[in-house]
């Protein structure tokens, strides 16, 4: 295959190791720009502590971090490699940071990384300057590490140099140059570099080169404090580090997170960075634009503000007594990049073909960010699961400039935080409302956000059914982290659903109409069901990746020969989809398609439970008998007048709707469906009730529980192909993996119920142990108040069947969990079809 001609922006950790990554692959023809000299950019790279550590509850940025320890440490020059595998120690000095560590070496169990919970007294052995008395315990990873990022750029250059690839430095980025929607090259002044491929690797210069292409990079450069001390008495004698050498430490990296501290060693001084101090957001224009390598000034490097320090400074004094002995030798501000959500920004841009970005990378994840970068652009696709770095995964709200800057601002204030999974932003807030929600709000809706959305959980008007709901329906007494941000009241609601009527507010869930001649065939290539039915079917389907991972599950529904509804993912799902119809019309514009996102002028309500049917009929013509509409089926009617798209579904397992209407009219629909279901008891119930729910059908939810990672036959949704079907996305791929139910790693993904009936686990990644080791992970738990019992998803090793015994570790405790037949309601579907 002849090499694209590629261009990378940024001589970084990130640019040089792409560099490094594409010349390996094959593709040779790649150059590397970047405005200042190389490899002391005056980027954030070139005063980066280095810190490389594992622990985390993102299975991927877990890997990218253990890729780019492992890849760094093979870099070597004059006998010193550019990681430093010294460990790494999370310490605690509360019982609530205590547990968190114990929930962090469950993290690190469930992705395969050696680490272990220590004493105070181990922990004083691993790291001898800290002060045994005042902790309660650490965790500790023997593989995390320091990164020497210089000499890792210098090194990374060299190879891809020799294999074909050039560095300029000292080069400025002036422009990105385009035609017909296709990026064409990189304008530095007067000289334009050809290119069929961009990739943006700038740092926190992102936002600025994102202008040149017309696209938003939500990013915002951020000063970050970092200081050097003194010699301490202790480390006298040890090997001083070099600029753009590798380290000679010994100590492991420290971190206090819960006074927003790390501490590494630089020979026989202490340097500590405070991520305790007020957000500093930099604007361009505060940075200094040149770089004098000998001076220290550089764009990344700001003047040290000592006031902010202060506290950090005692608070490290106490932990590691020794430093009383020291003072600050050198400090500065560093700048580096923070995103809305903490998290990358990797991906091709919308607007421009061959436009690529890999911004807010910090050293932790470079090389894995490269390499799973590489695969994109070389193969098609990542062997990694990139979902949380997607450049698209941001909502049109959360890209205007006061959105990014204040939750950027709030990543930086949280990066050593204690987050629930479900815990919402406190501000910006009420950014998408449903028109629904001032009728919530009169039922004590309790809201949570996502995606900008406010989500009803439960309602306070349901708190009087907890009296007369049967015993057997009342949940256990939660602990105090499982029962953040739920309420018993969901018990009342989920019962009301099982037994009665209940409305959910769906209006959060994203759908796009998909319309034109080549609609059909459009579908039928990206999806893995059969999209050529008539005009009302309904299909739940997979798109899937080139190597057959699961990209999104979708519902598609037919509503006219040319018209298409369907319900997507987010984001993600509708820049893929847009991308695709505009290069599906360039290849057949005899039948264009066209995609139109249609969530924010429209609403949802699913109305569900053995009840619905006498509510809703007596609103509607259409006749809503199994003869009228089967499950499965859509058709385009109208309720108490109003317009409406009702599509027989249910997320929840029960007879039911999904209802569609104009945002304009969804407060109309909700008050005559409300009096319409007051006869029979209607209520309203949220997300609390809605999980559990769906946990009890089994059914998965995309991105929390499968991924990319996964192929439909492990994770329970081969149901969803179908069997004779070729030429679609994926279907060779699949069609090699034909007999085979795991992706390699030999697992499948299960349902769980918790032996002693009383535990709710956290529901985000809590190891499963087999014989006493780990061999697995769940990705949801819930209670089933349906089931009477707590239950989960988990994967797990495929041979594992319904009967078996397991163990699932939460926090610091192991409870025995049993592998269960699915659905563990109505199996036979009876409920859904009746």
């Amino acid at each position: 295959m002849e090499s694209p001609r590629v261009v990378v922006i940024g001589a970084g950790i990130v640019g040089a190791n792409l560099a490094d990554e594409l010349t390996q692959r094959g593709w040779t023809d790649v150059t590397v720009l970047d405005r200042g000299p190389i490899p002391r950019t005056g980027g954030s790279t070139s005063h980066a502590p280095g810190l490389v550590f594992q622990s985390s509850p993102s299975e991927l940025l877990s890997e990218l971090a253990a890729y780019t320890g492992a890849k760094l440490l093979g870099l070597v020059k004059d006998g010193a490699a550019a990681f430093n595998p010294v460990g790494g120690l999370e310490v605690a000095t509360t019982p609530e940071r205590l547990a968190e560590l114990h929930r962090r070496n469950n993290f690190n169990a469930c992705w395969g990384v050696e680490s272990r919970v220590v004493d105070p007294a181990e922990a004083k052995r691993l790291h001898p300057l800290v002060d045994e008395s005042r902790l309660l315990g650490g965790l500790y990873v023997p593989t995390d590490g320091l990164a020497s990022s210089l000499l890792a750029v210098e090194l990374l250059r060299r190879r891809a140099e020799e294999r074909g690839a050039v560095f300029r430095e000292n080069t400025l980025v002036t422009g990105i140059e385009e035609a017909s929607g296709r990026v064409t090259g990189v304008r530095c002044g007067d000289e334009v570099v050809p290119a069929d491929i961009v990739v943006c690797a700038g740092g926190f210069w992102g936002p600025e080169l994102g202008e040149m292409a017309g696209m938003t990079i939500p990013l915002v450069p951020m000063a970050h404090q970092y200081v050097r001390t003194t010699s301490l008495p202790s480390l006298r004698g040890e090997t001083e580090e070099a600029v753009g050498t590798g380290n000679n430490a010994r100590l492991p990296i420290l971190r206090l997170q819960e006074d927003n501290l790390y501490f590494r060693q630089h020979g026989s001084r202490i340097g500590i960075g405070s991520y305790g101090h007020r957000p500093m957001p930099t604007r361009y224009e505060e940075m200094p634009r040149q770089v004098d390598v000998e001076n220290d000034r550089m764009p990344s490097r700001l003047e040290f503000t000592p006031e902010d320090f202060a506290p950090a400074w005692d608070d490290s004094r106490r932990l590691l007594p020794e430093l009383a002995q020291t003072t600050v030798e050198d400090a500065f501000n560093g700048i580096f990049s923070f995103t809305p959500d903490g998290n990358s920004l990797v991906g091709e841009a919308s607007n421009v073909s061959g436009l690529y970005v890999a911004e807010a990378v910090w050293v932790t994840h470079s090389a894995g960010v490269a390499r799973s970068l590489a695969q994109l652009l070389v193969d098609g696709h990542s062997d990694s699961d990139l979902r949380e770095m997607d450049l698209h995964r941001f909502e049109e709200v959360q890209l205007e400039h006061d959105y990014i800057q204040e939750t950027s601002a709030q990543s930086f204030v949280e990066v050593y935080h204690i987050k629930h999974p479900l815990q919402p932003k406190d501000s910006p807030r009420n950014l998408r409302l449903s028109p629904f929600v001032e009728r919530e709000r009169e039922l004590g809706a309790f809201f949570l956000e996502a995606a900008g959305w406010e989500r009803p959980h439960w309602y306070e008007a349901n708190a009087s059914l907890l009296e007369d709901l049967p015993a057997e329906w009342v949940p256990p007494q939660r602990d105090a982290w499982s029962g953040q941000y739920s309420s018993p009241i969901s018990a009342a609601e989920a019962h009301a659903t099982r037994t009665n009527v209940a409305m959910y507010d769906m209006t959060a869930l994203r759908r796009v109409d998909i319309t034109g001649p080549g609609a059909e065939s459009f579908l039928d290539r990206l999806t893995t069901g059969n999209m050529r039915r008539k005009v009302g079917a309904v299909a739940y389907t997979l798109m899937l990746d080139d190597a057959g991972g699961i990209r999104s599950d979708i519902t598609v529904a037919r509503l006219g020969d040319e018209r298409f509804m369907a319900g997507i993912n987010g984001g993600i799902d509708a820049n893929y989809l847009a991308v695709e119809a505009r290069r599906f019309t360039e290849a057949h514009p005899e039948c264009p398609v066209s995609v139109e996102d249609i969530t924010d002028a429209t609403c949802c309500i699913g109305l569900w439970g053995p009840n619905a049917r006498r509510v809703v009929q007596p609103l509607t013509d259409q006749d809503l008998t199994n003869d009228g509409l089967r499950y499965f089926q859509g058709v385009e009617t109208e309720i108490a007048g109003i317009p409406v798209r009702l599509l027989r579904l249910s997320y929840v397992g029960e007879l039911g709707w999904e209802i569609y209407a104009a945002a304009e009219d969804g407060a109309r629909l909700w008050d005559a469906l409300w009096e319409a279901g007051a006869p029979h008891g209607i209520i309203a119930a949220g997300r609390g009730a809605f999980n559990s729910l769906r946990l009890e059908k089994g059914y998965r939810s995309w991105g929390t529980d499968v991924h990319t990672g996964h192929y439909p036959e492990q994770a329970g949704l081969g149901f969803a192909v179908k069997k004779d079907k070729v030429g679609y996305v994926g279907a060779q791929a699949l069609a090699e993996q034909a007999g085979l139910a795991g992706s390699g790693r030999g697992r499948a993904l299960r349902c769980l119920t918790v032996d002693d009936g009383t535990t709710v686990l956290t529901g985000r990644h809590e190891p499963v142990l087999v014989d006493g080791a780990p061999a697995g992970f769940v990705t949801s738990a819930d209670y089933g108040y349906t089931v009477h019992r707590p239950i989960a998803l988990a994967w797990v090793p495929e041979h594992l069947v319904p009967g078996d015994r397991v163990t699932v570790r939460t926090f610091d405790r192991e409870v025995a969990a049993t592998i269960a037949q699915e659905p563990l309601v109505d199996p036979e579907m009876e409920k859904l079809r009746s």
